[in-house]
């Protein structure tokens, strides 16, 4: 593959392209967001290990357990719909693991109280079902019923929220916390009310909210202020859905999850933003934000069109960045498919006149707790990552994606199944491990894979080519990324705005004397990046840089 200039491009001999190294001021990134500095490992805490059997709760739920509910919906797809033991104490035992891999924070998922009973109403699950809750207990966290009390599951003696987010900050990895305002527990379609279920309660334990098991439509607020909490409205399955314009529901959540940020959350992850308003989460960041200026949080809105997530984002609505859905969708038409095209990634990037506040502060990932994992073959898992750790973005990966655990499954088929310390001790034999481990720390230690701009020179079949640059005050970086995603080895020629220099290799180290022509060998499914440590020069390159620099935020924000 030959790069060449495009033919509106101003031509630049190679001696202008040699100037002084010094910066003339001119600033370049992607993002000045700090939190684009970390990559994020996503566990579903019961399910990732269990640290201390001591807080399993194997009793408790009595006619309805909630401790090891095992089901088999097809031959082959297991799943466990009960608690299965995970907790803080299982995260920190391997907080070196998931920061040697190449990670800065640990997204979790929510800790507030569940109920503590398996759930009998709604409709028996099946195979990929959603919404199918009968039999299900709260072990995923996002049943919450006092949204300020630990669940009792997590914390250990000496180990409490607090203690957990100290620890791992002491091992260089804060704590996303995931967060839900949208819902509480299943509220109605019981054979019986159960305790607990529909209910919510406040930091002293009292009961502010009660469904009362009654649906949607039989509630009347107007008569029973244990009403006004939730909507009259059906909202997601046979969830308590909370009422966004009663005062009191957001005076609720941003105390909760105040309290939290004090305890040590980093950042947020916002459960089901889309089902809230605009308005409501506006008001919720900016109080928030009072207190914790520019504190970091990115939502859940599970559609594959970056028009209809994008507005989440922009600051009149709260500038909350989201979950990257669009690029989910088409890494996996790229990685599960060999003999795909990179073409296919171009669109979902929107690096210029896009919908995005910042497209750089987006959370990319290839698949998560709510859909299958990436069905891809070893190879298609270290391609996914090669691109996921260098493109633009905020890279998330899943638990166990590291080994290609679970691949292909969805929720009811093994999606959510327990890791394990075993698998954890052994993930390094995988295929994947290495590539990723190398990839991520390659991101953890370059500021212009973190937070540079994007400029691609191709991404066509099995191979993509494109610089992140990153300028700002004294650091100074120009990363050339090549990616191969083919079984064969590929010799890449660059030209196209290529800066001559005494570039290194990002893994050996190597120099490599760059004169205005580039030729590199790439093995198959392995990436090279060569890096610049100094300012932009070549005035070609500088002209783009500007054009993307203006572009990269759409006016009307």
């Amino acid at each position: 593959m030959k790069i060449r200039l495009r033919p509106w491009l101003l031509p630049v001999s190679l001696g202008a392209c040699l100037g002084a190294q010094a910066s003339d001021g001119e600033a370049f990134y992607g993002t000045r967001e700090a939190f684009a500095s970390d990559a994020i490992y996503f566990v579903m805490t019961d399910r990732f290990v269990n640290g201390d059997p001591g807080n399993d709760q194997r009793d408790q739920g009595g006619d309805h357990p909630t401790f090891d509910r095992p089901v088999e919906l097809k031959p082959g797809e297991l799943a466990n719909i009960g608690y299965l033991g995970g907790d803080f104490k299982g995260v920190l035992d391997n907080a070196g693991y998931i920061h040697d891999l190449g990670f800065n924070a640990v997204w979790i998922t929510p800790i507030v109280d569940n109920p503590d009973q398996a759930f009998t109403g709604s409709k028996p699950i099946a195979s990929g079902s959603i919404g199918t809750d009968q039999g299900k207990t709260g072990y995923h966290g996002y049943w919450g019923v006092n949204f300020y009390k630990l669940d009792e599951h997590l914390p250990s003696p000496g180990l409490d929220f607090a203690g957990f987010t100290r620890a791992m900050q002491a091992q260089d990895l804060k704590v996303v916390l995931d967060i839900v305002a949208n819902h509480g527990s299943p509220a109605y379609s019981m054979p019986v009310a159960q305790p607990m279920f529909g209910q919510i309660y406040d930091a002293d334990g009292k009961l502010v909210a009660d469904h009362q098991n009654l649906r949607p439509g039989q509630l009347d607020p107007a008569r029973q202020p244990l009403h006004r909490f939730y909507n009259t409205r059906p909202g997601l399955a046979e969830l308590s859905d909370t009422n966004e314009n009663n005062p009191d529901v957001l005076d609720y959540f941003v105390g909760a999850y105040e309290q939290w940020i004090d305890q040590g959350a980093a950042a947020f992850r916002v459960d089901t933003i889309r089902w809230m308003p605009h308005d409501f989460w506006k008001q919720f960041a900016d109080r928030i934000r009072a207190r914790h200026p520019d504190f970091f949080m990115f939502g859940e809105n599970f559609d594959y069109d970056a028009a209809t997530i994008a507005p989440h984002t922009w600051a009149r609505n709260g500038h909350i960045s989201v979950l990257d859905f669009p690029m989910k969708k088409a890494m996996a038409e790229v990685f599960e498919s060999p003999g795909s095209d990179y073409a296919r990634l171009a669109a979902s990037l929107y690096l210029e006149d896009g919908p995005y506040a910042n497209p750089y502060d987006l959370v990319t990932f290839y698949d998560n707790h709510d859909m299958a994992r990436l069905n891809a073959s070893d190879q298609g898992f270290i391609d996914a990552n090669n691109w996921l750790f260098t493109a633009r973005g905020i890279p998330a990966l899943y638990y166990g994606s590291e080994t290609g655990f679970m691949r292909g499954r969805g929720e009811h088929a093994g999606n959510r199944n327990y890791y394990g310390q075993q698998r954890i001790d052994d993930a390094a034999r995988s295929p994947i491990y290495a590539p990723l481990k190398r990839i991520a720390n390659l991101r953890r230690d370059n500021i212009a894979l973190q937070r540079g701009l994007q400029l691609d020179v191709s991404l066509e079949g099995d191979q993509a080519v494109f610089y992140r640059v990153y300028q700002q005050d004294d650091q100074h970086q120009i990363a050339l990324v090549l990616l191969n995603k083919g079984d064969a080895s590929h010799r890449f020629e660059v030209e196209q705005w290529l800066q001559s220099g005494s570039w290194r290799d990002g893994f050996s180290g190597k120099r490599v004397q760059v004169d205005g022509k580039l030729q590199v060998e790439v093995p198959g499914h392995d990436v090279r990046v060569l890096l610049l440590d100094q300012a932009v020069t070549r005035p070609d390159l500088k002209q783009r840089l500007q054009q993307l620099m203006a572009r990269k935020v759409p006016k009307a924000d």
